[in-house]
């Protein structure tokens, strides 16, 4: 295999991977799009769960750098949507949070791979070469939240598909749910509306056929959730 930038004569230089970031924080991506301009293509970027979707339903990238937590859903939201109907796109998540349900929630949902933002330029184009190449790929400490997950031992978690149907930030409003937060005091923690937090609890009972949040308290006490 020929590496770029020692391409012999008459030899076409392979396409340079075509990125999409997708982050809530306009400097954040800015960054990201000077450090890897000059390794890979980014070819488009987006600061929402709702932009994210339509934009990479047109530019169709190779891997998307994704945000774990945005305000309006996060990564979980857009990988979900990608997936029905773009399923050949591979997902990188980029995230400040190195949380263990952050990270298994992720890359159960299929995304191929988990970094913190404190990775090098360097290590985070390897890593997005990688994913498009069909590996998986973790910062190092994370690889062992993925390792227990996975593992087949009698005392490794078992999935759960009703609660991986929800995104972290429903999950989030769940847990505070359960302990007896009312909708301000949820929307104060977490930096969101009582609107937006209204939305994620009617989207959660929705999605887990329940009708009122005593139901849901419940539910979620009896995965440990509280």
């Amino acid at each position: 295999m020929v590496e770029m930038g020692s391409v012999g004569e008459g030899t076409p230089e392979p396409r340079p991977l075509r990125v999409f970031l997708v982050d809530d924080h306009a400097m954040f991506r800015a960054g990201v799009r000077a450090e890897l301009g000059a390794h890979v293509e980014v070819i488009g970027e987006a600061s929402t769960v709702a932009e994210a979707i339509t934009r990479i339903g047109v530019t169709a990238p190779d891997v998307v750098l994704l945000d774990v937590h945005m305000p309006d859903g996060g990564g979980r939201a857009v990988l979900d949507a990608v997936r029905r109907t773009q399923p050949e796109v591979r997902f990188l998540a980029l995230s400040v949070s190195d949380a263990a349900e952050d990270v298994i929630g992720l890359i159960r949902a299929g995304a191929r791979g988990y970094v913190t933002k404190t990775i090098s330029p360097e290590e985070l184009t390897a890593a997005i070469r990688r994913v498009a190449d069909g590996d998986a790929v973790f910062s190092p400490r994370l690889a062992g939240f993925v390792l227990d997950s996975f593992a087949a031992r009698p005392d490794a978690p078992v999935a759960d598909p009703e609660l991986d149907q929800l995104t972290n930030r429903e999950r989030e409003v769940l847990r505070l749910l359960a302990r007896g937060y009312a909708y301000k005091e949820i929307a104060k923690e977490l930096f969101i509306s009582i609107k937006t937090v209204e939305t994620h609890v009617s989207n959660v009972l929705r999605k887990l056929q329940m009708s009122n949040r005593y139901e849901l308290s419940r539910w979620a006490a009896d995965r440990r959730l509280v």
